[in-house]
């Protein structure tokens, strides 16, 4: 029973449903359980964190990525379907401290100085935490000697920068010589990302990676994680 109710997760993730009162993409689906309701029968059942999450929530954003990939989904698809996970990771996470399943890894993650937008940067959160990551948002507009601060207090095993405008840029850049100066940039790994910023950016400024956009940012993080 409880690997159809994980299919069930899958598919309205998929189709972005939250709550049964949601429509979802396709059409008739409103009443119908959404994620939150699933998700809370699944645990009823007894069925596997570690694959509701796994198999539930990660796989169903591999789909969604790949529909965002060839055009058949668009932003406001892919928010709905992050917003879906976010909703099922808020359920999840007492039961993950219960179950004593670990996290892959401990990721800060900030939009740099000068830079108040979030809307990528909430997406990879999300992204990141349906895929096994323990995620701490430090903020926007944050400057380099608050990220520092950061970093030394919470010891994460990696930082992602976030930027949207080509004038706050030049801050990842600072923020990693801050951190450089500090003694901490060997013992953290910097992931940038945002509409100006590139591979070859991130190259520049003494970047670990670089992430196109959230399901970019996740495969590179898990690319790292690997090689570890």
């Amino acid at each position: 029973m409880s690997s159809n109710i994980i299919e069930l997760i899958r598919e309205n993730v998929i189709q972005g449903r939250v709550t049964k009162d949601d429509e979802g993409i396709e059409e008739g689906m409103a009443g119908q359980p959404g994620v939150t309701e699933l998700v809370e029968e699944a645990l009823a059942s007894g069925a596997d964190v570690s694959e509701v999450i796994s198999k539930g929530l990660t796989a169903s954003m591999e789909v969604v990525g790949q529909k965002f990939e060839t055009g058949e989904y668009f932003i406001p698809d892919m928010l709905a379907s992050a917003e879906a996970v976010g909703a099922a990771m808020e359920i999840l996470k007492p039961h993950l401290q219960k179950s004593g399943i670990k996290p892959k890894g401990k990721i800060l993650i900030a939009t740099v100085k000068g830079d108040i937008h979030d809307i990528g940067k909430n997406i990879v959160i999300i992204l990141l935490r349906g895929a096994g990551y323990q995620v701490k948002d430090i903020g926007n507009n944050i400057e380099a000697k608050d990220i520092v601060k950061a970093v030394r207090e919470e010891k994460p095993d990696y930082l992602g920068l976030s930027a949207l405008l080509t004038s706050t840029m030049v801050s990842m850049e600072d923020t990693i010589q801050a951190l450089e100066e500090s003694g901490l940039r060997d013992k953290v790994k910097i992931i940038i990302g945002g509409a100006p910023v590139s591979e070859e950016y991130a190259r520049e400024i003494g970047a670990d990676g670089y992430g196109a956009d959230g399901f970019h940012a996740v495969s590179v993080i898990e690319a790292l994680n690997d090689s570890e």
